[in-house]
Protein backbone atom coordinates (compact mmCIF):
# COMPACT_ATOMS: atom_id res chain seq x y z
CA UNK A 1 0.00 0.00 0.00
CA UNK A 2 1.35 3.39 -0.92
CA UNK A 3 1.05 6.19 1.64
CA UNK A 4 0.89 9.71 0.26
CA UNK A 5 2.09 12.58 2.47
CA UNK A 6 -0.44 15.43 2.64
CA UNK A 7 0.62 18.65 0.92
CA UNK A 8 0.43 20.66 4.16
CA UNK A 9 2.76 18.23 5.96
CA UNK A 10 5.17 18.31 3.03
CA UNK A 11 5.10 22.09 3.09
CA UNK A 12 5.89 22.15 6.80
CA UNK A 13 8.80 19.81 6.28
CA UNK A 14 10.06 21.98 3.45
CA UNK A 15 9.84 25.07 5.62
CA UNK A 16 11.73 23.32 8.42
CA UNK A 17 14.39 22.21 5.97
CA UNK A 18 14.74 25.75 4.67
CA UNK A 19 15.09 27.07 8.20
CA UNK A 20 17.77 24.56 9.03
CA UNK A 21 19.54 25.38 5.77
CA UNK A 22 19.32 29.10 6.50
CA UNK A 23 20.69 28.54 9.99
CA UNK A 24 23.62 26.53 8.72
CA UNK A 25 24.26 29.05 5.93
CA UNK A 26 24.39 31.94 8.41
CA UNK A 27 26.72 29.92 10.60
CA UNK A 28 29.00 29.31 7.65
CA UNK A 29 29.02 33.04 6.89
CA UNK A 30 29.85 33.90 10.50
CA UNK A 31 32.60 31.32 10.52
CA UNK A 32 34.02 32.69 7.30
CA UNK A 33 34.26 36.22 8.80
CA UNK A 34 37.10 35.15 11.10
CA UNK A 35 40.25 35.68 9.07
CA UNK A 36 43.85 36.79 9.51
CA UNK A 37 44.73 40.49 9.27
CA UNK A 38 47.35 41.56 6.69
CA UNK A 39 49.86 42.75 9.32
CA UNK A 40 49.03 40.26 12.08
CA UNK A 41 48.13 43.11 14.47
CA UNK A 42 51.65 44.54 14.23
CA UNK A 43 50.43 47.86 12.80
CA UNK A 44 48.90 48.92 16.12
CA UNK A 45 52.20 48.28 17.93
CA UNK A 46 54.09 50.21 15.24
CA UNK A 47 51.78 53.19 15.56
CA UNK A 48 52.04 53.24 19.34
CA UNK A 49 55.84 53.13 19.17
CA UNK A 50 55.97 55.89 16.58
CA UNK A 51 53.60 58.12 18.55
CA UNK A 52 55.22 57.61 21.96
CA UNK A 53 58.97 57.52 21.21
CA UNK A 54 59.27 58.24 17.48
CA UNK A 55 61.14 55.03 16.60
CA UNK A 56 60.75 52.45 13.85
CA UNK A 57 59.89 48.78 14.31
CA UNK A 58 60.28 45.80 12.03
CA UNK A 59 58.94 42.31 12.58
CA UNK A 60 61.55 39.81 11.42
CA UNK A 61 59.41 37.08 9.87
CA UNK A 62 62.04 35.70 7.52
CA UNK A 63 65.63 35.89 6.30
CA UNK A 64 64.90 38.92 4.13
CA UNK A 65 63.72 40.90 7.15
CA UNK A 66 66.79 39.85 9.14
CA UNK A 67 69.05 41.04 6.31
CA UNK A 68 67.28 44.40 6.20
CA UNK A 69 67.68 44.80 9.97
CA UNK A 70 71.38 43.87 9.80
CA UNK A 71 72.01 46.53 7.15
CA UNK A 72 70.25 49.17 9.23
CA UNK A 73 72.24 48.20 12.33
CA UNK A 74 75.49 48.43 10.36
CA UNK A 75 74.57 51.94 9.20
CA UNK A 76 73.84 53.07 12.75
CA UNK A 77 77.10 51.56 14.05
CA UNK A 78 79.19 53.42 11.47
CA UNK A 79 79.55 56.41 13.83
CA UNK A 80 79.64 56.84 17.60
CA UNK A 81 76.26 55.82 18.95
CA UNK A 82 73.89 58.45 20.23
CA UNK A 83 71.24 57.42 22.70
CA UNK A 84 68.60 57.55 19.95
CA UNK A 85 70.74 55.31 17.72
CA UNK A 86 71.15 52.83 20.57
CA UNK A 87 67.38 52.72 21.18
CA UNK A 88 66.70 52.24 17.47
CA UNK A 89 69.18 49.34 17.24
CA UNK A 90 67.61 47.66 20.28
CA UNK A 91 64.08 47.96 18.87
CA UNK A 92 65.18 46.43 15.58
CA UNK A 93 67.76 43.89 16.68
CA UNK A 94 66.79 42.61 20.14
CA UNK A 95 65.83 38.95 19.68
CA UNK A 96 63.78 38.85 22.87
CA UNK A 97 61.61 41.62 21.47
CA UNK A 98 61.30 39.78 18.17
CA UNK A 99 60.17 36.71 20.10
CA UNK A 100 57.56 38.88 21.79
CA UNK A 101 56.23 39.92 18.38
CA UNK A 102 55.43 36.27 17.71
CA UNK A 103 52.90 36.48 20.53
CA UNK A 104 50.81 38.57 18.15
CA UNK A 105 50.79 35.77 15.60
CA UNK A 106 49.97 33.15 18.23
CA UNK A 107 47.10 35.17 19.67
CA UNK A 108 45.69 36.09 16.26
CA UNK A 109 45.65 32.42 15.31
CA UNK A 110 43.72 31.66 18.50
CA UNK A 111 41.29 34.50 17.78
CA UNK A 112 40.69 33.25 14.25
CA UNK A 113 40.25 29.71 15.54
CA UNK A 114 37.70 30.91 18.09
CA UNK A 115 35.74 32.55 15.27
CA UNK A 116 35.52 29.39 13.23
CA UNK A 117 32.66 26.96 13.57
CA UNK A 118 33.51 23.57 15.00
CA UNK A 119 33.45 20.82 12.45
CA UNK A 120 30.11 19.00 12.20
CA UNK A 121 29.90 15.46 13.50
CA UNK A 122 28.94 12.54 11.29
CA UNK A 123 27.72 9.19 12.59
CA UNK A 124 27.16 5.99 10.66
CA UNK A 125 25.61 2.80 11.92
CA UNK A 126 24.66 -0.55 10.35
CA UNK A 127 22.42 -3.05 12.11
CA UNK A 128 21.03 -6.36 10.91
CA UNK A 129 18.33 -8.70 12.16
CA UNK A 130 17.79 -11.77 10.06
CA UNK A 131 17.40 -10.61 6.50
CA UNK A 132 16.67 -7.07 7.56
CA UNK A 133 19.52 -4.58 7.41
CA UNK A 134 19.21 -1.05 8.68
CA UNK A 135 21.68 1.75 7.98
CA UNK A 136 21.61 4.90 10.11
CA UNK A 137 23.39 8.14 9.21
CA UNK A 138 23.58 11.30 11.33
CA UNK A 139 25.00 14.81 10.90
CA UNK A 140 25.32 16.90 14.08
CA UNK A 141 26.01 20.61 14.63
CA UNK A 142 26.90 22.40 17.88
CA UNK A 143 24.20 25.04 18.25
CA UNK A 144 25.47 26.27 21.63
CA UNK A 145 28.68 27.38 20.00
CA UNK A 146 26.69 29.10 17.25
CA UNK A 147 24.58 31.02 19.77
CA UNK A 148 27.65 32.20 21.69
CA UNK A 149 29.75 33.07 18.62
CA UNK A 150 29.00 36.84 18.56
CA UNK A 151 29.95 37.22 22.23
CA UNK A 152 33.00 35.00 21.85
CA UNK A 153 34.13 37.01 18.85
CA UNK A 154 33.97 40.28 20.78
CA UNK A 155 35.79 38.73 23.75
CA UNK A 156 38.59 37.39 21.57
CA UNK A 157 38.94 40.74 19.77
CA UNK A 158 39.42 42.48 23.12
CA UNK A 159 41.93 39.84 24.19
CA UNK A 160 43.89 40.49 21.01
CA UNK A 161 43.88 44.21 21.84
CA UNK A 162 45.27 43.36 25.27
CA UNK A 163 48.10 41.37 23.70
CA UNK A 164 48.85 44.27 21.35
CA UNK A 165 49.02 46.63 24.33
CA UNK A 166 51.27 44.22 26.21
CA UNK A 167 53.65 43.89 23.26
CA UNK A 168 53.69 47.68 22.85
CA UNK A 169 54.53 47.98 26.53
CA UNK A 170 57.48 45.60 26.10
CA UNK A 171 58.73 47.79 23.24
CA UNK A 172 58.57 50.93 25.37
CA UNK A 173 60.19 49.17 28.35
CA UNK A 174 63.06 48.00 26.15
CA UNK A 175 63.55 51.55 24.89
CA UNK A 176 63.68 52.91 28.46
CA UNK A 177 66.07 50.17 29.63
CA UNK A 178 68.33 50.85 26.65
CA UNK A 179 68.46 54.56 27.43
CA UNK A 180 69.43 53.88 31.02
CA UNK A 181 72.02 51.29 30.04
CA UNK A 182 73.46 53.70 27.45
CA UNK A 183 73.96 56.55 29.92
CA UNK A 184 75.35 54.16 32.53
CA UNK A 185 77.89 52.71 30.08
CA UNK A 186 78.88 56.14 28.80
CA UNK A 187 79.39 57.48 32.32
CA UNK A 188 81.43 54.40 33.21
CA UNK A 189 83.79 55.09 30.30
CA UNK A 190 84.23 58.70 31.44
CA UNK A 191 84.87 57.50 34.97
CA UNK A 192 87.59 55.15 33.75
CA UNK A 193 89.33 58.01 31.95
CA UNK A 194 89.30 60.19 35.07
CA UNK A 195 90.38 57.36 37.34
CA UNK A 196 93.33 56.81 35.04
CA UNK A 197 94.27 60.45 35.59
CA UNK A 198 94.01 59.89 39.33
CA UNK A 199 96.31 56.88 39.01
CA UNK A 200 98.81 58.87 36.96
CA UNK A 201 98.87 61.61 39.60
CA UNK A 202 99.23 59.00 42.36
CA UNK A 203 102.01 57.26 40.40
CA UNK A 204 103.92 60.52 40.02
CA UNK A 205 103.42 61.36 43.69
CA UNK A 206 104.58 57.90 44.85
CA UNK A 207 107.67 57.99 42.60
CA UNK A 208 108.61 61.47 43.82
CA UNK A 209 108.14 60.36 47.44
CA UNK A 210 110.38 57.34 46.84
CA UNK A 211 113.19 59.49 45.43
CA UNK A 212 112.90 62.06 48.19
CA UNK A 213 113.10 59.31 50.78
CA UNK A 214 116.27 58.06 49.12
CA UNK A 215 117.96 61.44 49.43
CA UNK A 216 116.72 61.88 53.02
CA UNK A 217 114.10 64.58 52.44
CA UNK A 218 111.13 62.32 53.30
CA UNK A 219 110.57 60.08 56.27
CA UNK A 220 108.97 56.64 56.10
CA UNK A 221 105.54 57.90 57.26
CA UNK A 222 105.33 60.48 54.48
CA UNK A 223 106.45 57.92 51.93
CA UNK A 224 103.89 55.37 53.22
CA UNK A 225 101.05 57.94 52.91
CA UNK A 226 101.82 58.59 49.27
CA UNK A 227 102.23 54.88 48.59
CA UNK A 228 98.87 54.20 50.27
CA UNK A 229 97.15 56.72 48.02
CA UNK A 230 98.73 55.09 44.97
CA UNK A 231 97.52 51.64 46.07
CA UNK A 232 93.98 52.98 46.56
CA UNK A 233 94.08 54.69 43.16
CA UNK A 234 95.06 51.42 41.47
CA UNK A 235 92.20 49.63 43.26
CA UNK A 236 89.66 52.31 42.27
CA UNK A 237 90.80 52.15 38.64
CA UNK A 238 90.38 48.36 38.62
CA UNK A 239 86.84 48.73 39.99
CA UNK A 240 86.01 51.44 37.45
CA UNK A 241 87.27 49.27 34.59
CA UNK A 242 85.17 46.34 35.80
CA UNK A 243 82.11 48.59 36.02
CA UNK A 244 82.84 49.86 32.52
CA UNK A 245 83.00 46.30 31.15
CA UNK A 246 79.83 45.13 32.89
CA UNK A 247 77.77 48.19 31.92
CA UNK A 248 78.91 47.91 28.33
CA UNK A 249 77.96 44.22 28.23
CA UNK A 250 74.49 45.04 29.52
CA UNK A 251 74.13 47.55 26.72
CA UNK A 252 75.36 44.91 24.26
CA UNK A 253 72.68 42.47 25.41
CA UNK A 254 69.92 45.04 25.04
CA UNK A 255 71.14 45.99 21.56
CA UNK A 256 71.16 42.32 20.56
CA UNK A 257 74.60 42.57 18.92
CA UNK A 258 77.34 39.94 18.92
CA UNK A 259 80.72 39.23 17.36
CA UNK A 260 82.20 42.18 15.50
CA UNK A 261 78.98 44.13 16.06
CA UNK A 262 79.98 44.67 19.70
CA UNK A 263 82.86 46.92 18.59
CA UNK A 264 80.71 50.02 18.50
CA UNK A 265 81.96 53.39 19.67
CA UNK A 266 80.36 55.70 22.21
CA UNK A 267 80.79 59.48 22.45
CA UNK A 268 83.50 60.82 24.72
CA UNK A 269 81.16 62.50 27.17
CA UNK A 270 77.60 62.60 28.41
CA UNK A 271 75.13 65.12 26.94
CA UNK A 272 75.03 68.48 28.69
CA UNK A 273 72.45 69.27 31.30
CA UNK A 274 69.35 70.99 29.84
CA UNK A 275 69.04 74.72 30.56
CA UNK A 276 66.00 74.12 32.78
CA UNK A 277 64.01 71.12 34.05
CA UNK A 278 60.59 70.16 32.73
CA UNK A 279 57.59 71.58 34.56
CA UNK A 280 54.71 69.09 34.74
CA UNK A 281 51.96 70.42 37.03
CA UNK A 282 49.29 67.96 35.81
CA UNK A 283 51.58 64.96 35.68
CA UNK A 284 49.14 62.55 37.37
CA UNK A 285 46.32 63.33 34.94
CA UNK A 286 48.67 63.01 31.99
CA UNK A 287 49.90 59.63 33.21
CA UNK A 288 46.39 58.25 33.78
CA UNK A 289 45.32 59.42 30.32
CA UNK A 290 48.18 57.87 28.35
CA UNK A 291 49.74 55.07 30.39
CA UNK A 292 49.37 51.77 28.61
CA UNK A 293 49.11 49.69 31.77
CA UNK A 294 46.17 51.80 32.99
CA UNK A 295 44.47 51.43 29.62
CA UNK A 296 45.16 47.70 29.70
CA UNK A 297 43.61 47.38 33.16
CA UNK A 298 40.48 49.13 31.95
CA UNK A 299 40.30 46.86 28.93
CA UNK A 300 40.71 43.80 31.15
CA UNK A 301 37.80 44.94 33.31
CA UNK A 302 35.61 45.40 30.23
CA UNK A 303 36.55 41.98 28.91
CA UNK A 304 35.80 40.36 32.25
CA UNK A 305 32.41 42.07 32.33
CA UNK A 306 31.71 40.67 28.88
CA UNK A 307 32.77 37.22 30.07
CA UNK A 308 30.32 37.53 32.94
CA UNK A 309 27.53 38.32 30.48
CA UNK A 310 28.43 35.31 28.37
CA UNK A 311 28.47 33.05 31.41
CA UNK A 312 25.00 34.21 32.43
CA UNK A 313 23.70 33.81 28.89
CA UNK A 314 24.97 30.26 28.40
CA UNK A 315 24.42 28.89 31.89
CA UNK A 316 21.47 26.73 30.69
CA UNK A 317 22.69 25.87 27.20
CA UNK A 318 26.05 24.39 27.97
CA UNK A 319 25.32 21.49 25.58
CA UNK A 320 23.01 22.10 22.61
CA UNK A 321 23.28 20.07 19.41
CA UNK A 322 21.25 19.90 16.22
CA UNK A 323 21.33 16.69 14.16
CA UNK A 324 20.06 15.59 10.76
CA UNK A 325 19.11 11.91 10.63
CA UNK A 326 18.65 9.58 7.68
CA UNK A 327 17.81 5.93 8.28
CA UNK A 328 17.46 3.42 5.46
CA UNK A 329 16.42 -0.22 5.50
CA UNK A 330 16.07 -2.89 2.82
CA UNK A 331 12.58 -3.67 4.11
CA UNK A 332 11.16 -0.23 4.90
CA UNK A 333 11.06 3.22 3.37
CA UNK A 334 13.97 5.57 4.11
CA UNK A 335 13.45 7.69 7.20
CA UNK A 336 14.60 11.32 7.24
CA UNK A 337 14.40 13.84 10.05
CA UNK A 338 16.23 15.87 12.60
CA UNK A 339 16.98 15.72 16.28
CA UNK A 340 18.06 18.19 18.91
CA UNK A 341 19.94 17.41 22.09
CA UNK A 342 20.61 19.55 25.15
CA UNK A 343 21.82 19.20 28.70
CA UNK A 344 19.12 19.05 31.38
CA UNK A 345 20.02 21.39 34.28
CA UNK A 346 18.94 18.97 36.99
CA UNK A 347 22.05 19.02 39.17
CA UNK A 348 24.15 21.92 37.85
CA UNK A 349 22.22 25.14 37.16
CA UNK A 350 25.36 27.09 36.31
CA UNK A 351 25.36 29.05 39.56
CA UNK A 352 28.95 28.13 40.38
CA UNK A 353 30.15 29.34 36.98
CA UNK A 354 28.30 32.64 37.41
CA UNK A 355 29.67 33.12 40.95
CA UNK A 356 33.18 32.43 39.72
CA UNK A 357 32.79 34.95 36.88
CA UNK A 358 31.46 37.60 39.29
CA UNK A 359 34.41 37.04 41.65
CA UNK A 360 36.86 37.33 38.77
CA UNK A 361 35.15 40.55 37.66
CA UNK A 362 35.47 42.12 41.12
CA UNK A 363 39.09 40.98 41.26
CA UNK A 364 39.75 42.70 37.94
CA UNK A 365 38.10 45.92 39.16
CA UNK A 366 40.32 45.98 42.26
CA UNK A 367 43.41 45.36 40.16
CA UNK A 368 42.45 48.16 37.79
CA UNK A 369 42.06 50.51 40.77
CA UNK A 370 45.42 49.35 42.12
CA UNK A 371 47.05 50.01 38.76
CA UNK A 372 45.69 53.57 38.70
CA UNK A 373 46.80 54.24 42.30
CA UNK A 374 50.27 52.85 41.63
CA UNK A 375 50.51 54.88 38.42
CA UNK A 376 49.88 58.09 40.35
CA UNK A 377 52.53 57.21 42.93
CA UNK A 378 55.10 56.03 40.39
CA UNK A 379 54.83 59.13 38.26
CA UNK A 380 55.17 61.37 41.34
CA UNK A 381 58.23 59.42 42.48
CA UNK A 382 59.75 59.58 39.00
CA UNK A 383 59.20 63.33 38.75
CA UNK A 384 60.62 64.12 42.21
CA UNK A 385 63.62 61.91 41.37
CA UNK A 386 64.04 63.77 38.10
CA UNK A 387 63.95 67.20 39.77
CA UNK A 388 66.33 66.12 42.54
CA UNK A 389 68.78 64.66 40.03
CA UNK A 390 68.63 67.86 38.00
CA UNK A 391 69.30 70.04 41.04
CA UNK A 392 72.22 67.84 42.15
CA UNK A 393 73.80 67.77 38.70
CA UNK A 394 73.38 71.54 38.32
CA UNK A 395 74.96 72.09 41.75
CA UNK A 396 77.97 70.02 40.71
CA UNK A 397 78.23 71.90 37.43
CA UNK A 398 77.75 75.42 38.76
CA UNK A 399 79.23 75.21 42.26
CA UNK A 400 81.41 72.21 43.11
CA UNK A 401 83.49 71.88 39.92
CA UNK A 402 84.11 75.65 39.43
CA UNK A 403 85.02 76.01 43.10
CA UNK A 404 87.58 73.21 42.93
CA UNK A 405 88.92 74.68 39.70
CA UNK A 406 89.46 78.07 41.37
CA UNK A 407 91.21 76.35 44.29
CA UNK A 408 93.47 74.55 41.82
CA UNK A 409 94.33 77.79 40.04
CA UNK A 410 95.17 79.49 43.33
CA UNK A 411 97.36 76.58 44.38
CA UNK A 412 99.22 76.72 41.09
CA UNK A 413 99.99 80.39 41.78
CA UNK A 414 101.20 79.51 45.29
CA UNK A 415 103.29 76.67 43.92
CA UNK A 416 104.90 79.02 41.39
CA UNK A 417 105.59 81.43 44.27
CA UNK A 418 107.16 78.54 46.23
CA UNK A 419 104.54 78.88 48.97
CA UNK A 420 103.44 75.23 48.75
CA UNK A 421 105.23 72.08 47.65
CA UNK A 422 104.64 69.63 44.86
CA UNK A 423 102.80 67.16 47.07
CA UNK A 424 100.22 69.76 48.09
CA UNK A 425 99.74 70.57 44.42
CA UNK A 426 99.31 66.90 43.52
CA UNK A 427 96.84 66.36 46.35
CA UNK A 428 94.79 69.30 45.13
CA UNK A 429 94.83 67.93 41.57
CA UNK A 430 93.54 64.62 42.86
CA UNK A 431 90.69 66.38 44.69
CA UNK A 432 89.74 68.31 41.57
CA UNK A 433 89.67 65.12 39.46
CA UNK A 434 87.45 63.43 42.06
CA UNK A 435 84.99 66.35 41.99
CA UNK A 436 84.78 66.17 38.19
CA UNK A 437 84.17 62.43 38.43
CA UNK A 438 81.35 63.01 40.93
CA UNK A 439 79.89 65.56 38.53
CA UNK A 440 79.90 62.95 35.78
CA UNK A 441 78.00 60.54 38.00
CA UNK A 442 75.45 63.22 38.93
CA UNK A 443 74.90 63.99 35.23
CA UNK A 444 74.48 60.26 34.55
CA UNK A 445 71.90 59.99 37.32
CA UNK A 446 69.95 62.88 35.81
CA UNK A 447 69.69 61.26 32.38
CA UNK A 448 68.67 57.97 33.98
CA UNK A 449 66.03 59.81 36.03
CA UNK A 450 64.69 61.44 32.87
CA UNK A 451 64.44 58.02 31.19
CA UNK A 452 62.47 56.80 34.22
CA UNK A 453 60.18 59.82 34.04
CA UNK A 454 59.54 59.37 30.33
CA UNK A 455 58.65 55.73 30.95
CA UNK A 456 56.45 56.58 33.94
CA UNK A 457 54.31 58.80 31.71
CA UNK A 458 53.57 56.01 29.23
CA UNK A 459 53.92 52.77 31.18
CA UNK A 460 55.13 51.12 34.35
CA UNK A 461 58.71 52.30 35.01
CA UNK A 462 61.57 50.39 36.55
CA UNK A 463 62.61 52.90 39.18
CA UNK A 464 66.07 52.13 40.53
CA UNK A 465 68.22 53.97 43.02
CA UNK A 466 71.09 55.86 41.48
CA UNK A 467 74.53 54.35 41.90
CA UNK A 468 76.41 57.62 41.96
CA UNK A 469 76.86 58.55 45.64
CA UNK A 470 78.72 55.38 46.62
CA UNK A 471 81.24 55.71 43.82
CA UNK A 472 81.59 59.43 44.45
CA UNK A 473 82.31 58.76 48.12
CA UNK A 474 84.94 56.20 47.20
CA UNK A 475 86.60 58.63 44.80
CA UNK A 476 86.52 61.39 47.39
CA UNK A 477 87.98 59.09 50.00
CA UNK A 478 90.80 58.12 47.67
CA UNK A 479 91.53 61.78 46.97
CA UNK A 480 91.75 62.65 50.68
Amino acid sequence: MNHHIPRSSASRRGVRSLRVLALLTSAAVLGGCASFTPDGGFGAVERTTKERIGKDLQWARGEADLDTIAKRVTELRAKPLTVDDAVQIALLNNRGLQAGFQELGITEAEVVQAGRLPNPGFSFGRMSQGDEREIERGLHFNLARLVAMPLIGRMEARRFEQVQARVAMSVLSLAADTRKAYFTALAAEETVRYMRQVKQAADASAELARRMEQVGNFNKLQRAREQSFYANAVLQLARAEQTQRSTRERLVRLLGVWGSQTQFALPERLPDLPPSPMELPDIEQVALAQRLDVQGAKLAAEQTASNLGLTRTTRFINVLELGLVRNSSNEAPTQRGWEIGFELPLFDWGGARVARAEAIYMQTLHRAAETAINARSEVREAYTGYRSAYDIARHHRDEVVPLNQRIAEENVLRYNGMLIGVFELLADARTQIASVNASIEALRDFWIAQADLDMALIGKPSLAAAAGPAMAAESGGAAH
